[in-house]
């Protein structure tokens, strides 16, 4: 067996309640904290002996701790975003001043997009990793030169950046080799530390398949990390690990699956509920308005007790905008269907997408209220680097800022159209969450499922208190910068931490 590198699998610290790394699919500060689990981590954490996995946002392990940590490590794999690329580059700076042996390597959705422009930003990045990166990171590991390495980008001898080829995305028999995500956690992570405010808690998570075949052109996944080819684990492979979350966490309550689209095709779903359903443990998923009642029912049949939706608009010239493939109708067929057979939706929706006007807000308000989910999340849209709505909305002249966040890594309106502006839309997100909870049903509906859980009542609290306070801090800073006026481009501008070396870019391939 060849030698390994002793190897730190990291989700970085970085602003306080930032699940920005990892399965953030929305890197940003949250009002109410949120942690997703960090899936890609674990799988190249169980392939490499001797290896750690360390999530330090929600384990509240400070950067300081994490660079003592990392002295005991020969290579260390970063997870960044564009929210929190510059903290993680000098994060990077510090690990090398104090150990300058040690090899860095930077993995995520943004590196992916702006490979060269990230070595670029600091020579303490030794390589970065394009698209899948599991078997990437372990062939460096194991002793494998850069060179010969798909997927990585990375400086030669004579400084110039290099783009090798991408690798095969993986398949079935590929997805089925990789080592269950739990037994990593069960190994590194405590699991009473995640947090989703609409999932029940503790809950685990991991994915049955990777990709997703929808063209919305804000989501950021598809269109970088993971593709839009839809690749599947088998569903003996999948049932196989659900089994054991008893198993390992006991107190577990719940299976999130946190697949891009759970329920693509209906075949999969049926074989793959019925297996579930024998374990007896309840599981909830992301899901599309496709879902005909048959599938529906198997599902809830299965233990399935929540979907995670993106209706996004009711305005159709919208939904024709971003691509969704999906219509209000099918929408309001799908809720009317969950609800007969007693599956909960957590409804997502956008302000501020293409063809946004004050009165499709209020119309998509309106639609929310119809549809009466259980519990609804409500941004403003944004344009990360690598979408189609990104580029669409730069050539248009509609980025009034590239700022990604503030200071503190809420994400800042920074989309503003000629009759639309960034103050409105903020101001709308605010009246959506307003309107929808305080409505008499919803607080009783709230307040019901309060009264006989002492710990949902104690949840329920504390994030009603996070999210009035963080809601009013960031209404004041995104009012302070919009105020001001655009700020210098946060993208891919870091401080200077010492200089990188002078290179030639020879090409700007990317891989998905």
């Amino acid at each position: 067996m060849p030698s390994v590198m002793k190897t730190l699998l990291l989700n970085p610290p970085s602003f306080e309640n930032f699940d920005g790394g990892a399965s953030s699919r929305w890197p940003a500060t949250r009002e109410i904290a949120s942690f997703w689990y960090p899936v890609w981590l674990a799988y190249t954490a169980g392939m490499l002996p001797g290896s750690r996995l360390l999530d330090a946002p929600p384990h509240h392990v400070s950067g300081e701790e994490t660079i003592r940590i990392s002295r005991d490590y020969e290579f260390v794999v970063i997870f960044t975003s564009t929210v929190g690329f510059a903290s993680d580059v000098k994060l990077a700076h510090a690990m090398k001043a104090v150990q300058p042996g040690v090899k860095i390597a930077f993995v995520g959705p943004h590196v992916q997009v702006l490979p060269a422009q990230s070595l670029l930003a600091s020579s303490d990045v030794d390589f970065v990793v394009r698209g899948e990166f599991d078997y990437s990171i372990v062939d460096y590991a194991q002793g494998k030169p850069l060179a010969e390495i798909p997927n990585v980008s990375f400086r030669d001898q004579d400084g110039r950046i290099v783009h090798n080829p991408a690798r095969p995305l993986m398949q079935t028999e590929d997805l089925d080799r990789l080592p269950f995500a739990v037994d990593t956690y069960k190994r590194d992570l405590t699991v009473e530390k995640y947090n989703v405010p609409f999932l029940l808690n503790p809950f685990v998570s991991f994915y049955t398949a990777r990709g997703c075949p929808a063209q919305c052109t804000f989501c950021l996944w598809p269109q970088t990390l993971s593709g839009h080819g839809w690749r599947t684990r088998s569903v003996e492979n999948v049932a196989e690990e659900f089994a054991l979350v008893p198993k390992y966490f006991p107190q577990v309550k719940e299976v999130f699956f946190d697949d891009d689209t759970f329920n693509i095709r209906k075949d999969r779903v049926i074989a793959l509920s019925k297996l579930l359903g024998r374990v007896g443990l309840r599981w909830s998923c992301t899901s599309r308005v496709h879902g005909d009642y048959e599938s529906l029912k198997a599902m809830a049949d299965g233990g399935c007790r929540l979907l995670i939706v993106g209706f996004e608009s009711s305005d159709p010239k919208i939904l024709k905008n971003i691509k969704k493939g999906a219509t209000v109708e099918q929408g309001r067929a799908f809720v009317k269907n969950c609800k007969k057979l007693g599956i909960a939706v957590h409804g997502d929706f956008i302000i501020g997408l293409p063809g946004e006007t004050s009165e499709s807000i209020n119309r998509t308000i309106e639609f929310a209220k119809e549809l009466d989910c259980e519990t609804i999340q409500v941004s403003m849209a944004h344009a990360y680097p690598g979408t189609e709505l990104y580029n669409w909305a730069r050539d248009r002249g509609f980025l009034a800022s590239e700022a990604a966040a503030d200071d503190a890594g809420h994400q800042l309106p920074h989309l503003e159209y000629p009759n639309l502006g960034r103050e409105e839309m903020m101001a709308a997100v605010n009246r959506f969450y307003d309107s929808y909870y305080f409505r008499p049903r919803v607080v009783w509906r709230i307040l019901r499922s309060a009264l006989w859980d002492s710990h949902e009542r104690k949840r329920l609290y504390h994030e009603a208190v996070s999210f009035l306070r963080l809601r009013s801090e960031r209404w004041r800073w995104a009012q302070k910068t919009i105020d001001a006026g655009p700020p210098r481009s946060t993208l891919i501008t870091v401080p200077e931490i010492k200089p990188a070396r002078t290179v030639r870019v020879e090409s700007e391939s990317q891989s998905a």
